[in-house]
Order: structure tokens, then sequence, then C-alpha cells
């Protein structure tokens, strides 16, 4: 069975952005909800939560976003588009890669990207021809199941407190 092609999300970025967390590819949930990290399990918003001391889960999706810009921090995929069959990233075929220098005139002060996950780190080199910082850090993704939240946590807090964030 061939999969339909599907188109991922715009960036969510300002003049302020100064980190770019950067995933794959949006997962059947986030697609459905036109949200990014929209699945209940992904821990992408509780971690952020956790570092900033705010509760990100009880905020609506657009009171997130703006947590976000307003402390410097976009988000985007990897991936403009692609095949794929459920929410692993294993199972992406067919991807065509986003155009990462147009957020250069919308986030002129960024300066770090956070590499949510392997699928996106394999962009590294692409991020650095840039002249960003880019960092793995560990999938928020629940198929990343051999990571407790606080060592997820831990990374992820570390990445934000050098990027100067915390």
């Amino acid at each position: 069975m061939t999969a339909d092609c599907l188109t991922g999300l715009p960036p969510v970025v300002s003049a302020r952005t100064r980190l770019l967390v950067l995933g794959s590819f949006p997962g059947v949930a986030s697609l459905q909800a036109q949200q990014y990290y929209a699945h209940p399990r992904n821990q992408f918003w509780p971690i952020l939560g956790a570092i900033w001391g705010v509760d990100l889960m009880a905020m609506p999706y657009a009171g997130r976003l703006q947590v976000l810009l307003e402390r410097g921090v976009g988000l985007w995929d990897i991936h403009a588009s692609c095949r794929r069959v459920g929410s692993l990233d294993q199972a992406i075929e067919d991807a065509e890669p986003n155009e990462l220098a147009a957020l250069r005139p919308l986030a002129p002060r960024l300066h770090w990207v956070a590499h949510n996950g392997g699928e996106s780190a394999r962009a590294r080199r692409a991020v650095e021809a840039l002249g960003w910082a880019g960092r793995r850090l560990p999938s928020t993704s629940p198929a990343n199941a051999s990571w407790s939240f606080d060592r997820k946590l831990l990374a992820w807090r570390t990445a934000f407190v050098e990027a100067g964030l915390v």
C-alpha cells in the first residue's frame, strides 16, 4: 500500500527566536490537530513546562506558542512533506526538506537548533552550514520509551541553559 503525500506544519518563529526546536515530521495526531506535538503522550510540552516552571499543558495551543515565542523558542520540522503510514520516523519515505534558510529573515537572532531526535539530527550539516549551532536531544516522542521523562528533561534543560533560555 502506498501512503498519500503528507504536508507538514508551517514554522513557528518570530524576530525574537534564538533557538529552533527542529523535529522530523508531525505525527498523525499533530497533523489532524494542526498543532505541533499534539499526541497526548508526547513529552515536549511537559518538558518545556518543567524547564520554565509553567503549566503549558493547561494552556490552549495558541497560549503555548505565545510562551515559546516570548522566550525565544521556535518550532519547525526538517521535512516539509513525505509519505508515511503511521507516525514513526522509520516509516518516512520520499521526504522533501524544508528550506531552513528561509527562516533567516523571519528569525534573524536564531543561533541554536535543538534537534528533537535522530531523524532531525541527520540534517545537522545543513544546520551548521547556515551558521547555527546544532545539538541532538532525545526525542520527546512516546516511541522513545528507553529514556525516562527525568533523563529527557535533564538533557533538554542543559541545552536550554547553554542557549541562555532558562
